[in-house]
């Protein structure tokens, strides 16, 4: 049975002045979201999304099912955000109290 976790993603300092990003790192974020619409077809995403601006407090979080915390993990680390190291990213259990119908 899948357990619920979530991912909180941070940018890397140098990614929070606008004028820093190139064509690589806007790369990198076109896979990140490419991999999340696939976890999406997969039925294993539940949520993902990010605060509004650019700075010091932005974050996204990304809230899936895995089978195990090594899935989990595999899932968290294999985001090509995290993998080509623009974003830091934490891994939590999660359980979703209540979802809108």
């Amino acid at each position: 049975m899948a357990s619920q976790y979530i991912y909180v993603l941070k940018l890397i300092p140098a990614l929070l002045a606008a004028e820093n990003w190139t064509a690589r790192e806007e790369a990198i974020v076109s896979r990140h979201f490419a991999q999340l619409q696939a976890l999406q077809a997969q039925g294993k995403l539940l949520l993902a999304g990010k605060t509004d601006g650019l700075d010091a407090e932005t974050f996204g979080i990304v809230v899936f099912e895995a089978e195990t915390p090594a899935e989990a993990e595999h899932l968290m680390q294999s985001d090509p955000a995290v993998a080509e190291g623009i974003m830091t990213a934490r891994l939590y259990p999660f359980r979703a109290a209540l979802l809108r119908s």
